[in-house]
């Protein structure tokens, strides 16, 4: 692990973003609550949140942050819905990997609670959108062709 106990604690936060592609009839039925396992964006949100607290556990090199907030929120589209993950903190390390883990869980929770209703769901473009604190201060993605809207 690299060593951060020389670094002063700073607020840090951390956005991503990522897709769960689906049927319009299956997006239709997230956004009536109509999935037969339950209430698909509530359980989401709850696998995002649990996942951020949790990231350190599952990636090995990952340092141990205090996670001061997470915010699990969704987008519906007609074809997909857009999971956005925002963490922050104090502390001496940065939330891009807590970021990225609660958005990829939560996008996880969705296809299993939606996989009976359809299997050809894919997840996609699991990427940072922006950061800021630390040494390298504020950083934000340009949006590029073929990137998600």
């Amino acid at each position: 692990m690299v060593d951060v106990s020389p670094r002063e604690p700073t607020h840090r936060r951390a956005l991503a973003r990522c897709r769960v592609f689906m049927q319009p009839e299956t997006t239709a039925k997230v956004a009536n609550n109509a999935i037969t396992k339950g209430d698909v964006l509530a359980a989401a949100r709850i696998a995002g949140i649990q996942a951020a607290k949790r990231t350190a556990e599952l990636l090995p090199m990952c340092h141990p942050v205090l996670v001061g907030s997470v915010a699990i929120n969704f987008s519906i589209g007609d074809d997909y819905v857009e999971v956005e993950a925002g963490v922050e903190t104090v502390d001496r390390t940065g939330v891009e990997m807590e970021a990225m883990t609660a958005c990829t869980l939560a996008a996880l929770t969705i296809y299993d609670m939606c996989k009976s209703a359809d299997r050809t769901m894919t997840v996609e473009g699991v990427s940072l959108w922006e950061k800021s604190g630390g040494r390298s201060g504020h950083w934000q993605r340009t949006q590029t062709a073929g990137a998600q809207d």
